[in-house]
């Protein structure tokens, strides 16, 4: 069953990692990121990894390198150890995903994006997902999730199938995905997964998408969102067929 994405999903422009700004000492998926997102109104966009003891935590990289300068994976270390790994540019640890919802509690609504834990957009051991099913169980906020692995998505719908679910696309060129295998990036390329995952909505490329294949989706009624928009120029641009978008940078303007 298709559950339709949220009104306000459609309508509200949507925080990239929250409304991140390092100079400002909000990094990206931090708590003061989700703060500042919520104090302006805006939807938030938030990525999720699972830690060694199979807890969602809201961090985009597999690697803890780039946005804590520490070496190592998320999933080798626990979600306590996590929270004391202080995030660059900011004064706080990784949160978890329960944490995250706390804090906002359903003022504004949320996008949560599940990461691949394969490597190769293949079939997981669904902790990472069965993670999220459970921390969102009882939510009383509007929310969506998505994943780029088609499989995270199917499985989503089984674990979770009153909350709105989509898929995250775009132009797959080989240079930009390696070592994701060309042959897997030409089949997820024309977005064979929609139906079968029963998605509501796609977030697709943002300069990719004039594709035929979006705009046959959006035909059938699939929502289409975008990302990730850097500029006011951009947005007009994109809005010429996406009805909302994930932006970073600068403030979107809210949409009547």
């Amino acid at each position: 069953m298709r559950v339709p994405l949220p009104h306000s999903l459609r309508m509200t422009p949507v925080a990239h990692r929250a409304l991140h700004d390092a100079a400002k000492g909000r990094p990206e998926n931090s708590r003061a990121a989700v703060a500042a997102a919520v104090s302006h109104g805006y939807a938030i966009e938030i990525d999720v990894q699972m830690s060694a003891d199979a807890v969602a935590m809201v961090f985009h990289d597999e690697a803890l390198l780039r946005l804590t300068g520490q070496d190592g994976l998320v999933a080798q270390h626990s979600a306590a150890d996590l929270s004391r790994i202080a995030l660059r540019h900011g004064s706080e640890g990784i949160p978890t995903l329960a944490e995250v919802l706390t804090l906002v509690a359903g003022r504004v609504p949320m996008l949560i994006e599940i990461k691949d834990q394969t490597g190769t957009m293949g079939i997981s051991d669904a902790q990472l997902e069965a993670s999220v099913a459970a921390t969102l169980g009882g939510y009383q906020g509007d929310v969506a999730v998505m994943s780029f692995n088609p499989h995270t998505v199917a499985t989503m719908a089984t674990l979770l199938p009153d909350v709105a679910r989509g898929l995250i696309t775009s132009a797959y060129d080989p240079d930009d995905w390696s070592p994701l295998p060309a042959a897997v990036c030409d089949t997820l390329r024309e977005i064979p997964d929609y139906d079968r995952t029963a998605a509501s909505f796609i977030s697709h490329q943002a300069n990719d998408l004039v594709r035929p294949r979006v705009r046959a989706l959006q035909d059938q009624g699939a929502d289409i969102l975008c990302w990730t928009i850097r500029s006011p120029a951009q947005e007009a641009e994109a809005r010429r067929i996406a009805c909302n978008i994930t932006f970073e940078g600068y403030l979107a303007a809210h949409t009547a």
